[in-house]
């Protein structure tokens, strides 16, 4: 498999283009069949109802550009089984979403349900040495990353909580893995993380605020086990081991907070962790005073100083590296804290 800079760029272009059309079609659907976000309850921000399933269109766009391209490329016996331990546990976990979308779903049978393809797809993974051995001992890797597949996918469908919040930054941090993949000449994980990113911006045509769509359970689901299985996937080559790991959470910083000042907050309130509030990152941006565009915009704007910092820490890991992870985990303290300190109700 060999793709060059402008078959990336053509695929990334088809990514945003395809999703941004596929989304008219997606949201006539969610409309003509009352799939709709009602402004029922007190952590609910719209004023009005917004349909949902958008992470359809998301979802479809990545499966068609990829697969179309590995059969264009004539790659698909080497590349469709790589690309298929991705795609099909993240479309399996999507349409559980659809599912909680549609029908509703109890908390703890999703749980269950996403335990199981988490570990699954760590198996797989292990099994086809996809990845390397953080730990030196296949139970224990098998239960990090299937914790780390679990916790992301839950992650990403915490912080869709704001019109174009998640969406784009899902897409910032998608562009700083293709990045790091590119420059290691991982030319699989640049096509899928590149590909995901601009699906994701192109969502955002509809997604921005006021949003006139949301991806939903189905897209934040599918976008979880994506950017988890490629953060894992990803190999920054980095030496010793720990600082590439390290990379992981930095990528994906600003969804990771977000999930642990919202569970952190309705614990101490003696809730369950899995009941909606209005505790996120961006409820507290704006009860600061911010509006829902500019809460948007600043949370992508801290998920772009953690991704460079990420991208800084590979290019120059001997010479700054330990020293810019010691600013990125003190950084992310330092804002935990502030957010913590803003009331988690109004």
């Amino acid at each position: 498999m060999s793709i060059s800079a402008i078959q990336f760029i053509l695929l990334g272009t088809a990514a945003f283009a395809l999703t941004g059309i596929l989304t008219w079609p997606v949201r006539k659907t969610a409309l003509w069949i009352g799939a709709m976000d009602l402004p029922n309850s007190d952590r609910k921000t719209q004023r009005e109802a917004v349909p949902y399933l958008g992470g359809i269109s998301i979802a479809g766009s990545i499966c068609i550009l990829t697969y179309g391209a590995i059969y264009i490329g004539d790659n698909t016996t080497t590349t469709f089984p790589l690309v298929n331990y991705l795609l099909l546990p993240a479309v399996v976990m999507g349409l559980m979403g659809l599912v909680d979308d549609l029908r509703g779903l109890e908390p703890w049978p999703r749980l269950v349900f996403q335990t199981l393809i988490g570990s699954l797809v760590a198996l797989v993974m292990i099994k086809n040495e996809f990845t390397g051995s953080p730990t030196g001992n296949a139970i224990l890797d098998n239960a990090l990353f299937a914790l780390w597949i679990v916790g992301m996918t839950n992650s990403i469908n915490f912080f869709d909580n704001l019109d174009g919040g998640a969406a784009g930054t899902v897409a910032i941090s998608c562009f700083g893995i293709s990045f790091i993949a590119y420059s290691q000449s991982q030319e699989l994980v640049t096509a899928l993380a590149f590909v995901t990113g601009c699906a994701c911006a192109g969502f955002l045509l509809w997604n921005k605020s006021p949003a006139k769509i949301y991806m939903g359970d189905a897209g934040a689901l599918f976008l979880g086990v994506v950017v988890s299985v490629l953060t894992i996937r990803l190999n920054p080559g980095i030496q010793p081991q720990w600082r590439s790991l390290a990379l992981l959470p930095i990528l994906l910083a600003v969804p990771i907070l977000d999930t642990c000042i919202a569970v952190f907050s309705r614990l101490r309130r003696g809730i369950s962790p899995f009941q909606g509030g209005r505790d996120h990152l961006s409820h507290r941006l704006m009860r600061k005073g911010l509006s829902k565009p500019s809460a948007a915009y600043a949370l992508w704007a801290m998920q772009a100083g953690f991704v460079a910092c990420a991208v800084s820490i590979y290019q120059w890991p001997d010479t700054c590296g330990a020293q810019l992870l010691a600013v990125s985990v003190s950084l992310w303290l330092a804002t935990f804290i502030w957010f913590w300190r803003i009331p988690s109700t109004d």
